[in-house]
C-alpha cells in the first residue's frame, strides 16, 4: 500500500543531553528517521535540545528547533507550527514520556494530531510495568513472581510475599534508574523509595530474583498488516543482574538451541500483537533459567532503544528508517533493502559472522565511584566488532576500547609468568581477588575470567561463581591456551602454523609480540616492567611487532574484508560496510576514485562524546561534495558515522595502528584525515606519518608541539 497522504507535517522529539543510558544511538535513529521523512516528502518539524547532534544540523528538517524538551517549550512549537502528526519512537524514553505528557494534558487531542508508529495504549502497556504483566499474563507468557507498589507500604507486603533477593524496577525509567537488587530489609528500604521516586507515576515493581539467568534480547519489526520479522537475536555474556547497557553481548544468539529460539520468537511475536504496536520496531528482553527450558519475558521497548543500534550496525538492517517508513504506511514487502538494493524488507537479516559489543567505562575518572555493576547503567559508550568467530570478534572488541590493552591481556601480568604460576608465592592471594571481583560483576569481568584460567580455576569452577554459559568461558579457554603456545614457543619466529593460528583467533601483533619477546638474558619480559609501561620493554616489543608484520607479509598470513550484507552472502551488496577478518577470500577492491580516510573517535568516553563524530560526519559529506570517495574508519555503534549511507565506505574495524595500517594498505594508501575525531586517531598520527601515510590539514610535526606540553612550552 502507498504512504499515507493525508498527513502533511511530522513533529520528531530528539532525546536531549547525552546521559548514561541515552547516548548517542539517539541522534542516529533521530538523523536517519528524519531524512527517510524528508526523502518521502513530508515536512519535519524537530526539537532536541542538544546542539552536538547531526540531526539539529539545519539541513536536515523543514524547521528545527533547539529548545528545553519540557512540556511547555513542546506546546508552544505545536502551536506554532501546527504539525499534523508526531513521531516519538525515535527520542527514546524522553520523547515517549513526553508524548504521554502531551496526550494527558489534551494537547494531541485539542489540535488533531497523530501518534504514528505508536498509540497511547501500546506504549502504557509497555512502559507501564503493571500493566504489562497483566497483558503478558492475559496472553500465557511466564512472567517473574511479583507485584507492585506505589509506597513503602504496599512495597514492604510485596516483598514479604516473595521473598528475598529482589529486583526493584521503576516504571517509565531509562538506564535502570532507580532500579536495584535487594539481599535484605535495609537494602530493600533504600531501593524501593528512590525506585518510587524515580517512576514519573511512582510505580515501581518488585519481582523474584533471577541473577544468574541468562538474558537474550529480540529485536522485532512489524508494520500494518502485523507482518513481523526479527532483525536480530542478541545474548548477553553476562547473566542476569547486571544492566544490558553494561554487559557484553554477542549477536546471533550462541548458546541456544533452535527449539529455544523459536520459542523466544513465537512469545515476541504474540507480545506485539498484545500490546498493541502499530509500525515498527521493538526490543523485547527475556530471562533464560539455564538449568530447565523456563523462559520469562522482563521487559520491552516499544521504540528503537540502544539495542536497535547495535542490532542495525550489526546486521546491516536499516532499523529507524524502515520502521520511520512504517510509521507513515508502508508494508515490509514494500519497502527495499538499501543495502542489497534488490531484497525487501521482509526478508529476515541473515549474518555469517560474529558481533561483539563491550561497554565502554570511565571510572578512572572517579576513582571513588563503586565500579560494581549492577542493574543501574554506569556505562558511558560502547564499543562493536565483527569477525569469523567469537574468539576473534572478542579480541577485536577488547582492543577497541581505548583503555590499554589490545586484547584479552592479563591484568596481573599472569600472561608473562605461565612458566612460574606453580612456584608464586602471591597466586593464592591473587586467585582469592580474582574470585571475589567476579564473583562481586567488577567490570573488568571477561579480563578477569581469563586471568582466572590463567592461574588454575576450572571451566566449571569460573561457572558456579560468575554465571557466565561455560560457551564462553571455553572461547575465552581458547585465547588463554594460545597464549601458552607463543609463551613456550622454543622458536617462534620460524614458527608459521602458530602464527596463522593466533591471528586467526584475533590476537594483534602487539600482544603476538609481548608473548614471544626476549630480554638479552633469555627470559621474558617481567610482568611488572610491562604493566608499568616501561621504555626499553615496549621498544623490544614495538622491534618485534615489525618482525611479525614481516613474516605475515612474507608468508601470505594477510587480513581479508568481508561485507555486511544482511543476507550472509545469498545477494551482492551494493553499499555494504567491511570488517576485517584472517580468512581465505577477499571480498573488496579498492576504491578506484579520488578518496580520503577520515578516522573517527572510537568509544564515547568523558571527554569525547559525539561531538566528534559530528565533526567527522560533515567531513564526510564535504569530500563527497569535493567529489572525493569518503571512507569512515570507526568502532562505534551508536553513531552517525557508522551509519552505512554516511560515506561512500565504512571499516568498522579498532582504531589501532594495526588495524588503520591494514585499511590504508587495503585501499592502496590514500591520504588520511585525523583531526576531527579527538585524540584517539591524533594518538596514531606519529605511526601513520613514519609509515607514509599523507596526514591531510596539520601535519604531524605541528601536532606533535600542540599536544607536547615541553615542546609547546618552549614555543
Amino acid at each position: 500500500m502507498p504512504k499515507r497522504t493525508d498527513i502533511k507535517k511530522i513533529l520528531i522529539i530528539g532525546s536531549g543531553p547525552i546521559i548514561i543510558g541515552q547516548a548517542a544511538e539517539f541522534d542516529y535513529s533521530g538523523t536517519q528517521g528524519t531524512k527517510a521523512l524528508v526523502e518521502e516528502g513530508y515536512k519535519v518539524v524537530l526539537v532536541n535540545s542538544n546542539p552536538a547532534t547531526i540531526m539539529t544540523d539545519p539541513d536536515y528538517a523543514y524547521k528545527t528547533y533547539i529548545e528545553p524538551l519540557t512540556m511547555d517549550f513542546i506546546v508552544r512549537i505545536i502551536e506554532k507550527e501546527r504539525p499534523d502528526s508526531i513521531l516519538p519512537v525515535l527520542g527514546g524514553q524522553t520523547a515517549l514520556n513526553l508524548v504521554l505528557e502531551l496526550h494527558e494534558a489534551g494537547v494531541l487531542q485539542k489540535y488533531g494530531i497523530n501518534i504514528l508508529g505508536a498509540n497511547i495504549d501500546a506504549i502504557k502497556k509497555a512502559e507501564d510495568r503493571e500493566y504489562f504483566k497483566r497483558s503478558m499474563e492475559k496472553i500465557g507468557i511466564p512472567v517473574l513472581q511479583g507485584g507492585f507498589a506505589t509506597n513503602m507500604e504496599e512495597a514492604y507486603r510485596v516483598q514479604k510475599e516473595i521473598g528475598f533477593p529482589v529486583i526493584i524496577r521503576p516504571s517509565f525509567t531509562l538506564g535502570g534508574t532507580g532500579g536495584g537488587i535487594a539481599y535484605n530489609t535495609y537494602e530493600f528500604a533504600e531501593f524501593a523509595q528512590n525506585g518510587i521516586n524515580a517512576s514519573p507515576i511512582n510505580e515501581i515493581l518488585i519481582e523474584k530474583s533471577v541473577i544468574g539467568f541468562k538474558e537474550v534480547e529480540l529485536e522485532v519489526m512489524t508494520d500494518k498488516n502485523k507482518n513481523t520479522i526479527i532483525v536480530c537475536s542478541i545474548e548477553n555474556i553476562d547473566p542476569m543482574g547486571i544492566h544490558t547497557g553494561d554487559s557484553i553481548t554477542v549477536a546471533p544468539v550462541q548458546t541456544l538451541n533452535d527449539k529455544d529460539l523459536q520459542k523466544l520468537r513465537d512469545y515476541s511475536i504474540k507480545i506485539m500483537k498484545e500490546i498493541g504496536v502499530e509500525t515498527g520496531g521493538s526490543n523485547i528482553q527475556f530471562a533464560l533459567d539455564p538449568d530447565s527450558d523456563d523462559a520469562y519475558v522482563i521487559e520491552m521497548n516499544p521504540r528503537v532503544s540502544r539495542s536497535s543500534s547495535l542490532a542495525s550496525k550489526a546486521t546491516g538492517f536499516a532499523i529507524a528508517k524502515i520502521a520511520t517508513k512504517l510509521a507513515v504506511g508502508y508494508t515490509l514487502d514494500e519497502i527495499t533493502n538499501d543495502i542489497t538494493k534488490k531484497t525487501l524488507a521482509c526478508f529476515e537479516p541473515s549474518i555469517d559472522y560474529v558481533v561483539t559489543k563491550m561497554p565502554r567505562f570511565t571510572f578512572e575518572k572517579f576513582p571513588q565511584t563503586d565500579s560494581t555493576l549492577t542493574v543501574h547503567m554506569k556505562s558511558v559508550g560502547e564499543v562493536m566488532a565483527i569477525g569469523r568467530t567469537l574468539c576473534e570478534s572478542i579480541q577485536k572488541a577488547a582492543r577497541s576500547l581505548e583503555n590499554g590493552y589490545y586484547g584479552i591481556e592479563s591484568l596481573y601480568g599472569l600472561d608473562l609468568t605461565y612458566d612460574e604460576v606453580e612456584i608464586r608465592r602471591d597466586i593464592p592471594a591473587i586467585k582469592e581477588e580474582i574470585k571475589s571481583f567476579i564473583e562481586n560483576n567488577d567490570y573488568r569481568r571477561l579480563f578477569l575470567i581469563a586471568d582466572a584460567l590463567r592461574v588454575g580455576f576450572t571451566v566449571n569452577e569460573i561457572y558456579e561463581f560468575s554465571k557466565i554459559d561455560r560457551l564462553f568461558i571455553n572461547q575465552i579457554g581458547l585465547i588463554v591456551e594460545q597464549e601458552k603456545k607463543l609463551f613456550f614457543s622454543i622458536n617462534p619466529e620460524k614458527d608459521i602454523e602458530l602464527l596463522r593460528e593466533s591471528k586467526e583467533l584475533g590476537f594483534s601483533n602487539r600482544i603476538i609480540a609481548k608473548m614471544i619477546t626476549r630480554k638479552s638474558d633469555g627470559r621474558h619480559i617481567p610482568p611488572e616492567e610491562y604493566l608499568r609501561k616501561d621504555k626499553d620493554v615496549l621498544s623490544l616489543i614495538k622491534n618485534k611487532e615489525k618482525i611479525i608484520y614481516e613474516m605475515c607479509d612474507k608468508n601470505n598470513i594477510v587480513r581479508v574484508y568481508k561485507k555486511v550484507d544482511t543476507c550472509a552472502g545469498e545477494f551482492d551488496a551494493a553499499t555494504p560496510y567491511m570488517y576485517s577478518s584472517y580468512d581465505k577470500f577477499n571480498e573488496i577492491k579498492p576504491l578506484e576514485d579520488k578518496k580520503v580516510i577520515i578516522l573517527g573517535s572510537g568509544p564515547n568516553r568523558i571527554g569525547q562524546g559525539i561531538e566528534f563524530d559530528y565533526c567527522c560526519v560533515h567531513c564526510s559529506f564535504a569530500l563527497r561534495d569535493g567529489n572525493y570517495s569518503s571512507i569512515m574508519l570507526n568502532c562505534n555503534p551508536e553513531t552517525v558515522s557508522t551509519d552505512y549511507d554516511t560515506s561512500s565506505r565504512l571499516y568498522f574495524e579498532p582504531l589501532t595502528f594495526e588495524d588503520t595500517i591494514a585499511v590504508c594498505n587495503a585501499e592502496g594508501n590514500p591520504p588520511v584525515i585525523l583531526q576531527f575525531g579527538g585524540q584517539t586517531p591524533l594518538k596514531l598520527a606519529e605511526a601513520l606519518d613514519a609509515d607514509g601515510i599523507k596526514i591531510l590539514g596539520t601535519p604531524f610535526k605541528y601536532m606533535d608541539i600542540a599536544e607536547n606540553r615541553e615542546k609547546f612550552n618552549n614555543v
